[in-house]
C-alpha cells in the first residue's frame, strides 16, 4: 500500500528538528509502536477466528482472557 504524499505532509505538520522525526517520542518510534501494536492485534483475530470483545469468543474454551505488558524488539528499540 503506498503512503501518500497527503499523509506525509500530515505526519511532518509540526516538524521542526530531527528529534522531531528521530529521536525518543519522535514520529518513526511513535509509528512503529503503532503499526506493530495493530498487526499484532490483526494477527490475534485472525488466529482466534473473532475480534476483540465480539460474543462469538465467549466460553469457546479460546476465548480472550486478559493481556499483559510485552516487549517487542526492533532495530528502533523495544
Amino acid at each position: 500500500m503506498p503512503v501518500s504524499d497527503q499523509l506525509i505532509d500530515q505526519l511532518l505538520a509540526d516538524y521542526r528538528s530531527p528529534e522531531d522525526l528521530l529521536g525518543e517520542q519522535g514520529i518513526l518510534k511513535q509509528l512503529t509502536k503503532k503499526l506493530a501494536e495493530r498487526a499484532l492485534e490483526a494477527e490475534m483475530e485472525q488466529h482466534l477466528g473473532y475480534a476483540k470483545h465480539d460474543a462469538i469468543g465467549k466460553n469457546t474454551g479460546n476465548s480472550r482472557n486478559g493481556k499483559s505488558r510485552k516487549s517487542v524488539r526492533s532495530i528502533h528499540g523495544d
